[in-house]
C-alpha cells in the first residue's frame, strides 16, 4: 500500500471522468480501489503487480489459496493472458460483457501476478458490463484483479455504503455509482479441461450457458481442488447464525422471506414479494446486510433450486455453514 493510502482515509469518488482518472492513478501506484460491476462491487488492484494484489489479501483477510478474477475490458484483452479455445469464443460472443467468468490456461509470458491465480496454471477472466467498470479498465489499460469488496467470508457489497462499512480505512478509494443490478457474483465456468465445468453458480443461469454450448455443464465435486473464486464452504457469512428453508421465524430470529413466505416482524424483509428470482438475486446481499445489522439470527424462506435460485441457494448455504468449515479440498 502506498504512502498516499496509509496517510489518508478512504476516498469516495464519483463516476465522472475526473473520478475515473483518479481511480486509475491509484491503481497504477499500487493502491486498492473498489468499483461497481453489474454483479457486486469489486476490490480492484492492478493484476500485474504482486504487491498490489497482496494488499487485496491483507485488506480482506482472504485465504491465499483462493484465486481471484481478473477483469479486462474486452475479448481481445482476455486473449493476451490465456490460451483461447472454441468454447471460450462461443460463450464470450453470447455473454460478454456480462456476469460470466471463464477459467482458461495461462499463456506463457502472461505477466499476471501469481497471487491472482493462487499458484494455479489457469486464470479466471471476466469482461464486466457496468459502464463505470468499463471506463476504469479502459483508463487503466490493463487487467484488474477484483474479488468482492468485503472482508473475507462476509456479505458481498452491492452499494458503495456496503464497501465503506467493511473496508473504510483499509483501501484507497471507492468509486460510487449506485447499486449493482445483478446482485450476486458472476457464474464461473472452467474451460481448461475435457468438458466445460460449472465451478460456481452465479448471476447467469447454467441453463442459459448450456443452451449456447449445446451440451450440459459438468458439475464440481466438493472434494475437487480449489480452481476458482468463491469455492470456500463458509463464505458470505453474517455475524449471527443463518437457518435455511424456514417457513417462519422462531422466537428471537428475524426473517428473510420469499414470495408467499413473509415474516411477522416490522423489520423482517422479503427477497421478492412476487417470487421473482431475478429480483431476489439483486436484493440478496443488501437484505442480508440490513438484517445482520439487527444482531439477530436470520431465518430464511425456501428458495426454488432453479435458474438464479441455484446461485442464491449456493450463497445462502455458504452463509449458513459453520464458521470453522474447512476449504472444500481440505481434509
Amino acid at each position: 500500500m502506498s504512502q498516499d493510502t496509509a496517510q489518508n482515509a478512504t476516498q469516495v469518488l464519483d463516476a465522472s471522468p475526473d473520478g475515473i482518472a483518479r481511480a486509475a492513478q491509484l491503481l497504477r501506484q499500487g493502491d486498492l480501489v473498489s468499483f461497481p460491476t453489474e454483479t457486486v462491487y469489486g476490490l480492484g488492484a492492478d493484476a500485474r503487480r504482486g504487491d498490489a494484489v497482496a494488499a487485496i489479501y491483507a485488506a480482506k483477510g482472504r485465504p491465499s489459496f483462493n484465486p481471484l478474477i481478473a477483469h479486462v475490458a474486452s475479448v481481445e484483452a482476455a486473449k493476451r493472458y490465456v490460451i483461447w479455445n472454441a468454447w471460450a469464443e462461443c460463450l464470450a460472443r453470447a455473454f460478454w460483457p456480462g456476469p460470466l467468468t471463464l477459467v482458461l490456461p495461462l499463456k506463457p509470458g502472461h505477466g499476471i501476478s501469481e497471487l491472482v491465480t493462487a499458484g494455479l496454471n489457469t486464470l479466471a477472466l471476466r469482461v464486466p458490463a457496468h459502464p463505470t467498470a468499463q471506463n476504469l479498465l479502459a483508463e487503466l489499460g490493463g487487467p484488474v484483479a477484483a474479488p468482492s469488496a468485503n472482508p473475507s467470508g462476509r456479505i458481498s457489497p452491492t452499494t458503495a455504503d456496503h464497501v465503506m462499512a467493511g473496508l473504510a480505512g483499509r483501501i484507497a478509494a471507492v468509486v460510487a455509482d449506485g447499486p449493482c443490478t445483478v446482485g450476486v457474483e458472476s457464474t464461473i465456468v472452467g474451460l481448461a479441461g475435457e468438458a466445460p465445468q460449472l465451478l460456481r453458480p452465479g448471476g447467469l443461469a447454467a441453463e442459459q450457458i448450456e443452451a449456447v454450448l449445446g451440451q450440459p455443464l459438468r458439475g464440481r465435486d466438493l472434494h475437487d481442488p480449489l480452481t476458482a473464486p468463491g469455492q470456500l464452504l463458509s463464505h458470505y457469512a453474517p455475524q449471527e447464525r443463518v437457518r435455511l428453508n424456514a417457513t417462519e421465524a422462531r422466537a428471537g430470529e428475524c426473517y428473510l422471506g420469499f414470495g408467499p413466505h413473509r415474516g411477522a416482524r416490522a423489520d423482517d424483509l422479503t427477497l421478492s414479494d412476487t417470487g421473482d428470482l431475478g429480483e431476489a438475486a439483486a436484493n440478496l446481499f443488501g437484505h442480508l446486510h440490513r438484517l445482520d445489522a439487527l444482531g439477530l439470527p436470520i431465518a430464511v424462506a425456501p428458495i426454488p433450486e432453479t435458474g438464479l435460485g441455484v446461485a442464491i441457494n449456493d450463497r445462502l448455504r455458504r452463509a449458513a455453514a459453520p464458521r470453522d468449515a474447512a476449504p472444500c479440498n481440505q481434509e
